[in-house]
């Protein structure tokens, strides 16, 4: 990923925003894809562009695309991705823990979060406050994988996905998901 980023820097790699909604329009309809592996939703800091993620939206109209942000949910950004999700394109809320996706929910947005990662072996478990939360299907499964799943873009859903820690950064999200570290950047509005 790090080599991928610093060509982007470099500018010897990657297309202009508006090129990629472009691309978008172009996928089948019905098509299920994610925006973004890596980085959150176009805009400067912490605020989203109504612009932009406009554009973005329009380009996935009859697609299902999806992504997740950190952003504060500010008044403003907490409109950007209500209508996001209204019309098709679904952002789901990031949390770091499962106390921090009992604060994201009250947005009543689609929500994730990081779990420690001895609940990989689980189907579900609940937040402090009891609200459900589905083990990520694909994090449990060789048979399942995000185009058989696609959980992440049922904006309407009636719980919090959860995904265990892993990887080669899975001791930091492990600790960030226990609350043991703060992870920046930290949505708490």
């Amino acid at each position: 990923m790090r080599l991928h980023w610093d060509k982007i820097t470099n500018g010897l790699r990657g297309i202009s925003f508006k090129e990629l909604c472009k691309q978008i329009s172009k996928l089948p309809q019905g098509q299920l894809w994610r925006h973004n592996q890596a980085g959150d939703l176009p805009g400067k800091g912490e605020s989203i562009s109504l612009a932009d993620m406009a554009d973005l939206v329009q380009a996935n109209t009859g697609k299902r695309g999806f992504t997740y942000t950190h952003k504060r949910m500010t008044p403003d950004n907490l409109l950007v991705v209500n209508a996001a999700n209204k019309s098709g394109f679904t952002i789901n809320l990031s949390a770091n823990s499962l106390q921090h996706a009992d604060k994201l929910s009250k947005y009543k947005q689609p929500v994730v979060c990081v779990l420690p990662s001895d609940h990989a072996t689980l189907r579900s478990c609940t937040t402090p406050q009891g609200r459900k939360v589905v083990v990520c299907p694909a994090t449990r499964s060789s048979v399942i994988t995000c185009k058989t799943c696609a959980l992440c873009q049922k904006a309407d859903r009636k719980f919090i996905i959860g995904f265990p820690a892993h990887g080669s950064s899975k001791k930091k999200a492990d600790a960030v998901a226990r609350g043991i570290i703060n992870h920046k950047p930290l949505v708490t509005t």
